[in-house]
């Protein structure tokens, strides 16, 4: 008789999941924003014993040039343990690897040798137009039922942006994830409360939004992604939407929390238009509906002109441009990346409507510049963006680059890549690993990062 065993990392609950053995390896995307070189899957060895410590131990490159790899994710994850969509034979070992800027997804095999993935698929976009009418996929999530892909556009670029699903094992896109979706139009990322069949989304914009860097027009006119939108999981019907008003302008990252039995979850601001700061908001349940809440305001920290890009001088300030977070997996830290200041903050929300900080570290930023102790030269640009941490919580990864053609609109002599880690302490405060930087060719730039075995935003589970 055979018998199905589960992938060994997936855990039914994130408690069990903090337990599991250190990660090993990460997996980034690097992209050349030249667009003249195949960007590649790069693998970083994040063993502290290992010979090759804080080293590129292996690449992949992408079939075409210009893929403009961004958010990528696994195939599967501790959802497929899940008692309402059991996936029980499925492995985490394929990642789902889409070209914003192409709209291509190449999938990358992991298992034969972890240090070496292998292209086993190709998804062209003609295919993904056909069969699900959406364009720029941005974001990937493993989940019930499949892989969750959140596109920015429609087959013509526009809106609506949505989501569409893959099939876990054939990686054949099977169709638009939406049955209703009510006044949703702008589309982002996308994640979901388990334990309480609802997904919810975010709000950037349309790829002629950003694709030549962000307009600023369209900023001061309040006409990107503002919203929150709560849908009903299982039936795919929008449920609610929540504006956050027009001075708050791109709503970026859901970090919903681990625990399936909680019912709130974060989300960044990017930028207020009354004064250049940033902000973090909780998502909440208010008797039968959806709340949100301000809970975090990150001021901009005024700065010569003289010292700012064109499109800062104006304002005499630098803002903290928080395009990232990251939720602990026991939901007790929150890591907020500043890609404007160079900060990365650490914020106690063991009670989610009161954080407190508990650490911060300067690297990069606008002007500040500041250097890592493992670098070569004495000042850095690019700051804090892609941010990940290990499942036990001690480590943070985070790379600088966010988008190619943003990229040299806050730092127009151009983002030089880099990644650092920092180890975390079990009751708060942050601080660099001195050995580990990794210095990025000129010709490319690092973005997202995964960890072998699961990391903090890839998994979702169903029991607490």
């Amino acid at each position: 008789m055979t018998t199905w065993t589960p992938d060994p990392t997936f855990y039914p609950s994130p408690r069990m999941a903090m337990k599991a053995p250190p990660e090993k390896h990460a997996y980034v995307a690097v992209f050349d924003p030249a667009r003249r070189k195949p960007d590649t899957i790069a693998v970083v060895d994040v063993d502290p014993g290992s010979s090759t410590y804080s080293r590129v131990v292996g690449s992949v490159e992408m079939s075409s040039v210009g893929d403009e790899l961004h958010h990528f994710g696994w195939n599967a994850c501790s959802s497929c343990l899940c008692p309402n969509a059991p996936h029980p034979h499925v492995e985490r070992r394929y990642l789902v690897v889409p070209g914003l800027r192409s709209s291509r997804i190449h999938i990358l095999d992991t298992k034969p040798d972890p240090r070496n993935p292998q292209i086993v698929k190709v998804i062209e976009p003609a295919e993904i137009d056909d069969k699900t009418g959406y364009t720029r996929p941005h974001t990937v999530h493993c989940g019930p039922g499949g892989i969750y892909v959140a596109a920015l556009g429609n087959a013509e670029g526009k809106a609506p942006g949505g989501i569409f699903i893959i099939d876990h094992e054939s990686f054949e896109p099977l169709g638009r994830w939406e049955v209703d979706r009510g006044p949703q139009q702008l589309s982002y990322d996308a994640w979901w409360h388990l334990g309480y069949d609802t997904m919810v989304t975010s709000e950037w914009g349309t790829p002629d939004m950003f694709e030549n860097g962000l307009v600023p027009e369209l900023i001061l006119g309040a006409k990107y992604g503002r919203r929150l939108h709560f849908w009903d999981f299982t039936k795919r019907i929008h449920l609610q939407e929540i504006d956050l008003g027009e001075e708050h302008q791109l709503v970026f990252e859901l970090r919903p929390a681990h625990d399936p039995t909680k019912a709130y979850g974060f989300v960044n601001c990017v930028l207020s238009l009354k004064d250049l700061s940033s902000s973090i908001w909780v998502w909440y349940r208010d008797g039968n509906r959806w709340a949100v809440r301000k809970i975090i305001e990150i001021p901009a920290e005024p700065a010569d002109p003289d010292r700012l890009p064109p499109i800062l001088k104006g304002f005499k300030a630098v803002p903290p441009f928080v395009t990232d977070i990251d939720l602990s997996l026991d939901d007790r830290f929150l890591y907020v990346a500043c890609w404007g200041t160079g900060e990365l903050r650490q914020y106690d929300v063991s009670d989610p409507f009161s954080p407190r900080q508990t650490g911060a570290v300067r690297v990069g930023g606008v002007v500040s510049r500041a250097t890592h102790p493992a670098a070569k030269n004495g000042t850095l640009n690019g700051a804090p963006q892609m941010v990940e941490v290990s499942r036990d919580g001690r480590r943070v990864y985070f790379t600088n680059s966010l988008y190619g053609t943003i990229d040299e609109q806050l730092y127009p002599d151009g983002v030089d890549g880099w990644m650092v880690k920092l180890d975390a302490g079990p009751d708060g405060g942050i601080a660099f690993d001195p050995k580990f930087f990794i210095d990025w060719p000129k010709s490319h730039r690092p973005h997202q990062i995964r960890l072998d075995g699961g990391d903090c935003s890839s998994d979702s589970y169903c029991y607490p």
